[in-house]
């Protein structure tokens, strides 16, 4: 794995971590009945999960470029799944 690839699968996961944290306050807002906090803490968590998203790709177009067969292996995979 690159060092790029590395660093962007940390990111991804502290996104991941911010947007749980956000999750279980929109739990705890919603069902205290403070709808619009919760919203807030939804919509907060939405956009960890979007970064988080943006750097699990980022992570695995560094995996393609140093691992190229990668992309075959991974593509020939999932058309055997949908086979089955």
């Amino acid at each position: 794995m690159s060092k790029e690839s590395a660093e962007h699968h940390l990111k991804a996961a502290e996104h991941h971590e911010h947007a749980a944290r956000h999750h279980r306050e929109a739990a705890k807002h919603y069902a205290a009945g403070n709808y619009e906090k919760a919203a807030h803490h939804a919509h907060v968590a939405h956009g960890h999960d979007v970064h988080a998203d943006y750097h699990a790709e980022e992570a695995a177009k560094h995996a393609v470029a140093v691992f190229p067969d990668i992309e075959i292996t991974m593509a020939r995979k999932a058309f055997m799944e949908e086979e089955l």
